[in-house]
């Protein structure tokens, strides 16, 4: 980035304290990325405040001038009650959300294990956020309950009709080759929805 002063990043951080391996990185700390770095971040995630639409960013304060000025021709005001409850949030102690994260891991290590059970799907372990990411695409070219599954698309569908289950195709994130799978839910809905997934492709 040296080599290149006039670039700009804008890193998007609303994962930051949903991180089960080590402290979060950002890269507006690295070493003459203070002032070229947009940070984009929101209490969506880390503060289960999903629905309330509060974001933020942190920027050099010229493009953060910038940013208000188009933000308030594009976007409605954000509600007194919520933007108060984001202040108590970034002023509280992350410590306060600890709680939270290990909930999340266990859930994650939970359907991690139920997942390598199905044969076809293969599985990596996420460092973070909320969601599985396993490759499926040992069920393209196959024929599941008479439907053809020929992308990962097809598969989320299949899922959608034949489990009763929502899934995200890997498409939508440059991954065609995997779906996602939420594990932002209670321990016994995780358990239902894999046992049906299972039930559905053997």
């Amino acid at each position: 980035m040296r080599d290149h002063p006039n670039i700009f990043i804008a890193s998007d951080e609303i994962y930051e304290h949903i991180n089960f391996r080590s402290q979060h990185a950002s890269i507006a700390a690295l070493d003459g990325m203070y002032n070229r770095t947009i940070t984009v971040n929101g209490v969506s995630k880390a503060f289960a405040m999903t629905g309330w639409r509060i974001g933020y960013i942190g920027a050099a304060e010229w493009i953060a001038a910038a940013c208000t000025k188009f933000q308030g021709q594009i976007t409605s005001g954000a509600n007194a009650i919520a933007q108060r409850a984001t202040i108590t949030a970034l002023e509280a102690s992350p410590t306060k959300i600890q709680y939270m994260i290990d909930e999340f891991r266990q859930r994650r290590d939970l359907v991690l294990g139920l997942l390598k059970e199905i044969p076809g799907f293969k599985v990596n372990v996420p460092e973070g956020a909320f969601y599985v990411f396993p490759d499926i695409s040992d069920f393209f070219g196959r024929t599941l309950k008479g439907v053809q599954i020929n992308n990962s698309s097809d598969l989320a569908m299949y899922l959608l009709e034949h489990a009763n289950v929502a899934t995200v195709t890997g498409e939508a994130f440059g991954a065609p080759n995997c779906i996602r799978i939420s594990y932002a839910a209670s321990t016994q809905e995780l358990v239902e929805a894999i046992t049906r997934i299972k039930k559905a492709v053997s």
